[in-house]
């Protein structure tokens, strides 16, 4: 046990004070009525001696009864009376406690049976009440002498820190609350910072309690941030002060307290003091909101970006709409006559699909597909209802009107500006992206149309000889590559084979490889030897200018002597053919000469090579010796060791086997077009 004594309290100075500290148990009545005794002893006010001690003895039991923590006894006398308070130091709302001035009100009826006691003060007490406190609570009580005149307001005789009539606040209380303010450094600072105001101002309007709810706008609704005292009871008229924030953010501040000249005031005060926080709070979540928005369009635009595929790009968009931006959506587009047809759609839950595609193919006036028609017609956002609520926006690229993107609500809450600007910035991006895929589908399809033409749709059958060929276009197959090869047949009764390689890709080499081709077939089928051939060929490309230039291989192949084949072999700037013999062994054959295209004249020898039974003629392009693996190419070399093992074999086995050693030489794709041609002497 501590004790204090010491002179009177300011508005006492005739009294007497004493503070004593008194442990949580049996004893602790007693005690405190001894206290109680000696101050009215000393205080000369013996006549309130029996009112006194019982009232002191219902306080500390009940305090030692409920709080079980210790106690601190404060006992003020003066010329008229005498202020006895009991604290303790129990967290908690007091529910079992009953605060309030000294009448006859209906707040008594709620005491609790554990808090019969309090129906004694209230009776005998002149003015009782509850302080409430971050520490604990505390309950005092006022007896005043029979026929004295009550204490002026703010003088002794009240509440030793809470005056009953809610006197105006200290110059020290009301600079402690202006002085409150959030930790800078905490994560997140605003619910200690709540909690500190709304105690401060509770304590100085002298409110049973108080709580402040925010709504951030987030779906959750309004949330309690800060708590303090015991929650209202169902008959309390609570003073209401609305949060001064900007939407999304709604909240109110309540406090359970007596009106007063002083309890409103100081309560918008703390509410605007707060607001001006909120508003902070509201304003930094707005930007990592933006930035996370941002960084979500980046990171879609480069997914939607990395993919060319039409149907992947439709079905990769609800993806990534699904469910960081709504419930559910659809991705429908529009053929020609702007008809809309479903083509990819996801929900948050699985199971509903089946529901929702349900829905979207529904017809009718009111109906889903009715509103997306309108959205898609309009070009405008369009809102949906029915069971699934949400809104379309138009599909809309280069001013092409491609569909709609349906989007549904989020379960918990309605889109904000922030969410619809964001889906609109997603549509756009989706549309561009599926126009590009389109796009590039397309030129897809005219590239492979037009490479087709460039090469014969198949090899003709020849009786003891055997053509294959391999075709591999470039990685990127919307390019035209300018590789071709051709089997043509002369008016002498052989055959004429032709591999070329036109410098560069796309249109233009694609029509120099068409005109190389075309020139070739007219001038041998006029009978034109072959170095005529390819010297008129190199005058028209000569002519032609535009710096394209053509490398070829032209090689004569008719029957020889016996089962053999004569081969009359021409190179102009091409690659030497591999010569494997079927017996086993591989080398290069044939002399070197001028690419067409870059010189007036030109030089090609001519090189006579015989094909026994099972001989083969390889012959292919640079993308087969110039394919890459890092710094290291295929090279000539390998692809005579690769062709060396398929001796005996038949054309086409050695045309796809030397296809696949190229191609699996590196994981990255063709950088340039791929022909193998093969000439075998298929006699037995």
């Amino acid at each position: 046990m501590s004790a204090e004594a010491g002179p009177a309290t300011a508005g006492a100075p005739d009294g007497a004070f004493r503070r004593v500290r008194l442990p949580a148990d049996r004893r602790t009545p007693a005690a405190a009525r001894a206290v109680v005794r000696s101050v009215l002893t000393e205080s000369h006010l013996d006549e309130l001696a029996n009112e006194a001690l019982l009232l002191t003895t219902e306080l500390t039991t009940n305090a030692v009864e409920h709080a079980r923590t210790e106690l601190d006894i404060e006992v003020v006398a003066d010329a008229i009376g005498l202020t006895v308070t009991v604290s303790d130091f129990a967290p908690g709302s007091g529910d079992e406690l009953t605060v309030g001035a000294r009448n006859d009100s209906a707040e008594i009826d709620q005491v609790s049976e554990r808090g019969r006691g309090l129906l004694l003060v209230d009776h005998f007490a002149s003015r009782w009440g509850t302080t409430y406190l971050p520490t604990g609570k505390g309950v005092w009580f006022r007896l005043d002498r029979p026929g004295a005149d009550p204490p002026a307001e703010g003088t002794a005789g009240g509440d030793p820190q809470v005056s009953t009539d809610r006197s105006a606040p200290s110059a020290s209380a009301m600079s402690e609350l202006m002085q409150t303010a959030p930790d800078l450094y905490a994560d997140d600072p605003l619910p200690d910072f709540a909690t500190s105001l709304l105690s401060r101002v509770a304590e100085m309007v002298g409110a049973a309690g108080g709580t402040i709810r925010l709504d951030r706008g987030d779906g959750q609704g309004r949330q309690v941030l800060a708590h303090f005292g015991r929650p209202p009871r169902p008959d309390s008229e609570l003073l209401r002060v609305p949060l001064t924030v900007h939407r999304p953010y709604g909240g109110e501040l309540e406090l359970d307290a007596a009106p007063s000249a002083y309890a409103r005031p100081l309560a918008v005060l703390t509410a605007e003091r707060l607001s001006l926080h909120l508003e902070n709070d509201r304003l930094r979540r707005a930007d990592v909101r933006r930035q996370v928005w941002l960084t979500f369009l980046a990171e879609a635009s480069e997914l939607l970006a990395q993919s060319l595929d039409v149907d992947l790009t439709m079905a990769l968009v609800p993806q990534l709409v699904v469910p960081r931006l709504g419930q559910w959506c659809a991705v429908h587009t529009a053929d020609e006559w702007g008809r809309l047809r479903l083509a990819a759609a996801s929900h948050a839950d699985e199971s509903m699909l089946p529901q929702l595609h349900k829905v979207l193919a529904e017809t009718g006036q009111d109906s889903i597909q009715a509103r997306l028609r309108e959205a898609s017609r309009s070009a405008a956002q369009i809102p949906l209802g029915g069971p699934m609520e949400g809104f379309a926006v138009p599909l809309i690229a280069r001013g092409e009107r491609l569909g709609t993107l349906a989007v549904g609500r989020h379960q918990r809450h309605r889109h904000d500006p922030d969410e619809v600007a964001v889906l609109e910035d997603v549509a756009r991006r989706a549309a561009l992206a599926i126009e590009n895929a389109r796009i590039h589908a397309e030129r897809r399809r005219v590239a492979q149309t037009l490479q087709q033409s460039l090469l014969p749709p198949v090899l003709p059958v020849v009786d003891g000889i055997g053509f294959a060929a391999e075709y591999v276009p470039t990685g990127d197959d919307a390019e035209v590559g300018g590789d071709f090869y051709d089997v043509v047949p002369l008016p002498d009764g052989r055959w004429l084979v032709v591999i070329g390689d036109v410098s560069g890709k796309g249109v233009q080499a694609a029509a120099v490889t068409g005109l190389v081709r075309d020139v070739i077939r007219v001038l041998v089928g006029d009978g034109k030897p072959l170095p005529e051939v390819l010297a008129r060929l190199n005058e028209t490309l000569v002519e032609r200018g535009g710096g394209r230039y053509c490398t070829l291989a032209l090689a004569a192949v008719g029957p020889g002597q016996g089962d053999q084949l004569d081969v009359s072999l021409h190179l102009a700037g091409h690659d030497q053919p591999v010569l494997l013999a079927g017996a086993g062994g591989a080398g290069f054959v044939g002399t070197g000469g001028t690419a067409l295209g870059l010189l007036d004249t030109i030089t090609s020898p001519t090189a006579k090579i015989v094909l026994s039974p099972g001989d083969s003629l390889i012959f292919y392009t640079d993308g087969v010796t110039e394919r890459r693996r890092g710094r290291e190419l295929f090279g000539t070399d390998r692809l005579r060791d690769a062709a060396a093992p398929l001796a005996g074999y038949s054309a086409d086995v050695v045309a796809a086997r030397l296809r696949s050693a190229a191609i699996n030489f590196s994981v990255e794709p063709p950088r340039d077009d791929i022909a193998i041609l093969v000439l075998r002497n298929d006699a037995i």
